[in-house]
């Protein structure tokens, strides 16, 4: 069996704005640089060391693994990229439909949920499918790694936990499949 742990990037001045940030990007805050710190820490604590790690192609992920594992080469890749909102892109989160967003940003340029989730799972499976991926780190997003979740029927709320900044997937792989072991935030 190997470990995924998919984790979300720090705190982002859009963050703070309440904008929206999916393929768009704003830089970490004061804040979210020592979030990122705070996590490098955790696994450090427990002995967790990584085979490989991956980042979205956005900055504020990048960011944060850099600040995670220090001098640790990493790839980039577009799959782990936010969720898509199109127009809505940079707008106030008060713009936001009703939950479940489903195809909402598709006439607007951007990813249905669907669509999304499919990307995300695509892209983690064949990260781990990869020789000598035991241990590997990916860092993405929040609406992603949601995605990611409710894909493998997992429900955060049910025993109050959020997704906050730099919250951490632990997921287990194997024969092809995953499977959630549990969902932390060193920042908590």
């Amino acid at each position: 069996m190997a470990t995924l742990y998919l984790m979300r990037h720090g705190q982002t001045l859009f963050n703070v704005l309440k904008r929206k940030q999916g393929w768009c990007d704003s830089p970490l805050t004061e804040a979210g640089v020592e979030q990122a710190k705070r996590a490098g820490a955790w696994f450090v604590e427990r002995g967790i060391s990584f085979d490989h790690a991956y980042s979205s192609t956005s900055e504020r992920a990048c960011d944060t693994l850099e600040l995670v594992v220090p001098g640790m080469p990493y790839a980039r890749l577009k799959g782990l990229k936010e969720w898509n909102f199109g127009t809505f892109e940079g707008l106030t989160e008060d713009t936001n439909p009703p939950l479940p967003y489903g195809d909402f940003y598709v006439p607007f340029g951007g990813e249905g949920e669907q669509e999304m989730r499919d990307r995300l799972m695509e892209t983690i499976g064949s990260i781990m499918e990869r020789p000598q991926h035991e241990s590997v780190l990916a860092v993405s997003h929040g609406a992603a790694t949601v995605g990611v979740l409710r894909e493998l029927g997992f429900d955060w709320h049910a025993d109050g936990r959020r997704l906050g900044n730099c919250c951490i997937a632990v997921l287990d792989y194997r024969d092809g499949s995953f499977s959630v072991r549990d969902l932390v935030n060193p920042n908590d």
